[in-house]
């Protein structure tokens, strides 16, 4: 028996989404989840606060960043959602006019869940790679690690693991320290 002919997904049936869905699209594939759980929000939402003002507000940092949460980001074909992602104010001096960022960030940041990790770590970080995104995050907050990645000639290298209640120091915003205990919703 043959399979119908699967057709690759488009912008617009992003838009058909419900509005508790996060859709992304990965290799003509329309990936759907949805919204964060309680410990992966948590996660996202301690660190965006730790990085926004030193980096993005030049608050008690050194400035020069635009921190995005949860950018929509067209990277050729693909449509991907980081959690995170950040872009040098050098290399993107504006805003873009659209709703979405065709320039690939030069940071990016993924919560891993139960339902997302595979599809994080095999198909999104290759798709990052290819883009020349120079660094990845990778939180999960069950496990309780934080892994680090350099971008070096298109591969991923794996600079540093921390987990528990290790004190951070993670690059490209190794000039703050985080505390990873704070990231971690409490354990039953």
């Amino acid at each position: 028996m043959s399979q119908p002919a699967s057709r690759f997904a488009t912008y617009e049936d992003l838009f058909d989404l419900p509005e508790y869905m996060i859709g992304e699209i990965l290799h003509g594939q329309l990936i759907t989840q949805p919204r964060p759980g309680p410990k992966h929000a948590r996660s996202a939402s301690i660190l965006n606060g730790e990085i926004i003002g030193p980096f993005d507000q030049g608050r008690g940092g050194p400035g020069g960043w635009w921190i995005w949460f949860e950018p929509e980001l067209h990277l050729g074909p693909n449509i991907l959602v980081p959690d995170l992602a950040g872009w040098r104010r050098e290399r993107m001096p504006v805003f873009p006019d659209t709703a979405f960022f065709t320039l690939a960030p030069d940071w990016a940041c993924e919560i891993l869940s139960p339902g997302t990790a595979r599809t994080d770590r095999a198909v999104k970080m290759p798709i990052y790679a290819q883009e020349g995104v120079q660094w990845l995050w990778l939180i999960d907050p069950d496990i309780r690690t934080f892994e680090v990645y350099r971008l070096f000639e298109r591969q991923w290298l794996l600079e540093h693991t921390w987990q528990n209640d290790d004190i951070v120091q993670a690059p490209p915003f190794d000039a703050i320290s985080l505390n990873l205990n704070d990231f971690w919703a409490p354990q039953s």
